[in-house]
């Protein structure tokens, strides 16, 4: 009876936690206004066929002991076109600062393709995600035989240890394996969730967050999605909806006396269901850059601002023999594309910014959520919102 009426509390507990990771307010829901029209769940999930899974590592509290924690870390994964599929996918990639790690590029540059996922963790766990994406996939498939899109895959990082006890290397295997297995569509929790757990933006909690625009063309219904793992930026430069927001909200710094400077790192993955092939992918995500400097990133030294783009139009990409048929939307018609990758950008970051909850890590090191009470008062001051 003991061990059912643990199981059933165990029950209660994660839909607790499923319930309140689904009503926490959001960008949107604070009043703050945004250019564009948000899909469905304002998720990069509504790009039909793309899944998002998570693993979150938390655990311990107090002074470092590396290898034993704090623990503030985690993996993220997004499959184009779910966990179950194999194909290839049109793609592209831009750096704007490269103090930081994306694994599989080279090959995304020469295929104009992408046949894996994309995983984002910490920056000392980018060799064990990457080894542990390929064993998910051999196990798989039991293939024996070489293949780039499996054997390279893309995984990326930002650095969290002033929360994390990153050199205890404590993302596994097993980890990876979960995020992969978790992925889903529909809504995509935010904040200290996956990879961005341990996560800051511009002197605030920050992390994971998702956005998403509609767009109706004379040549079809599409939708662009975006997925950040925020973790980069001053205080001083922050700007939300155009509002100085960082020379308002000038206190609640992180705990440990940290120069307040453009550091850190920002990975940003879009997804659309555009036709669009690698040479287009990589216009739109250099937009990218655009939503960040809108926020106050600059692309400062010890930045790593790494994006990949992806289009899942066009099913024969991952034809292997007779002649592949693809679209492509003319490049005059590119612009509204373009304007969606950077607004949601834009907003994403913001949402992280607004999901994330205050959190306290390695030796006490402690860094605030952005005070939503008071954001919303910076922006009524500057009559952005009513």
């Amino acid at each position: 009876m003991k061990k059912r009426s643990t199981i059933l509390l165990v029950g209660i507990l994660l839909l607790t936690y499923t319930s309140f990771s689904q009503t926490k307010p959001r960008a949107r829901d604070l009043g703050i206004p945004f250019e564009g029209t948000p899909g469905k769940h304002n998720a990069i999930t509504d790009v039909a066929g793309v899944e998002v899974g998570y693993k979150t590592l938390i655990e311990g509290s107090g002074k470092l002991v590396v290898g034993k924690g704090p623990v503030r870390t985690g993996v993220t994964a997004i499959f184009p076109k779910g966990k179950g599929s194999l194909d290839r996918v049109f793609a592209a990639w831009f750096t704007l600062n490269g103090n930081g790690e994306m694994t599989g590029t080279t090959w995304v540059d020469e295929s104009g393709g992408l046949g894996s996922p994309v995983l984002i963790t910490n920056t000392h766990s980018v060799g064990i995600v990457r080894d542990a994406v390929i064993e998910w996939y051999t196990q798989k498939i039991r293939g024996t035989e070489y293949s780039g899109d499996i054997s390279l895959p893309v995984v990326a990082e930002t650095w969290d240890g002033f929360l994390n006890d990153i050199n205890g290397f404590h993302v596994k295997k097993e980890h990876v394996f979960e995020a992969m297995e978790n992925a889903a569509s529909g809504p995509v929790q935010e904040g200290n969730v996956g990879g961005g757990t341990g996560m800051m933006a511009h002197g605030f909690k920050a992390g994971t967050g998702t956005a998403s625009r509609k767009l109706e063309l004379k040549e079809g219904s599409y939708s662009v999605g975006v997925l950040v793992q925020a973790n980069y930026g001053s205080r001083a430069l922050l700007t939300i909806a155009g509002v100085p927001v960082g020379k308002e909200i000038t206190d609640l710094r992180p705990s440990e006396n940290k120069p307040d400077t453009d550091q850190g790192s920002i990975i940003v993955v879009v997804a659309t269901d555009a036709p669009l092939l690698p040479h287009q992918l990589e216009r739109v995500v250099k937009r990218v850059a655009l939503g960040i400097g809108v926020m106050g990133g600059r692309g400062g030294n010890s930045s790593g601002d790494i994006f990949i783009a992806f289009s899942t139009a066009n099913p024969e990409v991952s034809k292997d023999e007779g002649l592949a048929q693809v679209k492509m939307l003319p490049n005059e018609k590119i612009n509204p594309i373009f304007e969606a990758a950077a607004a949601a950008t834009e907003e994403a970051i913001v949402n992280a910014l607004i999901a994330a909850e205050t959190m306290e890590g390695v030796n006490g090191n402690k860094v605030y959520a952005i005070p939503h009470d008071r954001l919303i008062q910076v922006l009524k001051k500057y009559n952005r919102i009513k």
